[in-house]
C-alpha cells in the first residue's frame, strides 16, 4: 500500500471530462482517474471547504457513519479491471466497503481522511511525473485558485 495525495481536477481536452489527479507521497507516480462532472464537483467543493445548505450525497454518508459511531480510517483505490478503478472504504472494525473511486475521494477529502493505492495500481495507471512538472502542476493550480477568489474590485 502507498498512501496517496490529490492533487486536484482537470479537464480533459476536447471531450471535456473532468479527471481527478493522484500523486503517491514521495514518488513521482500520478493516477488520473476519469470522474463524472457531479462527482468533480462534489470533489471541488471538498478541496475549497464550501459546505452547501443542503448536504450533498458525500456529506450524508459522513454524516451517516457520525450518527452511527462507525469509523472510516482509510480509502484504497484498490484494483484496475478492465480499465476501470475500483475503491474501498476502510473502517476501523475491518470491514471493507466498495465504492467509485469519485465517491471515496470525495468522502476522503471531506472527512480529511488518508488515501492509499495497491501496488497493483500505482504500477498499472501511475504515469511518472519529473520533480518540476509536479512543481508546475502545483503552482498552476495555486495560480488558478488566486483566480477563483478574486474579484475587479481587488485591483481598484
Amino acid at each position: 500500500m502507498q498512501e496517496i495525495e490529490f492533487i486536484g481536477v482537470r479537464m480533459e481536452m476536447p471531450s471535456n471530462t473532468p479527471i481527478a489527479l493522484l500523486r503517491e507521497v514521495g514518488g513521482l507516480r500520478v493516477i488520473p482517474i476519469w470522474i463524472g462532472a457531479v462527482e468533480a464537483t462534489a470533489i471541488a467543493y471538498a478541496t475549497q471547504g464550501v459546505v452547501p445548505p443542503r448536504p450533498m450525497t458525500h456529506d450524508l454518508i459522513g454524516n451517516i457513519f457520525v450518527a452511527f459511531e462507525v469509523k472510516l480510517i482509510e480509502v484504497r483505490i484498490s484494483d484496475l479491471v478492465d480499465g476501470i478503478f475500483h475503491a474501498l472504504l476502510i473502517f476501523d472494525s475491518g470491514v471493507q466497503v466498495s465504492a467509485r473511486p469519485s465517491d471515496a475521494i470525495a468522502i476522503a477529502l471531506r472527512l480529511g481522511l488518508p488515501m492509499t493505492a495497491t501496488t497493483q495500481v500505482l504500477e498499472e495507471a501511475g504515469i511518472e511525473m519529473q520533480d518540476d512538472e509536479v512543481q508546475e502542476e502545483d503552482q498552476l493550480e495555486q495560480f488558478r485558485a488566486f483566480l477563483d477568489q478574486i474579484s475587479p474590485e481587488d485591483f481598484q
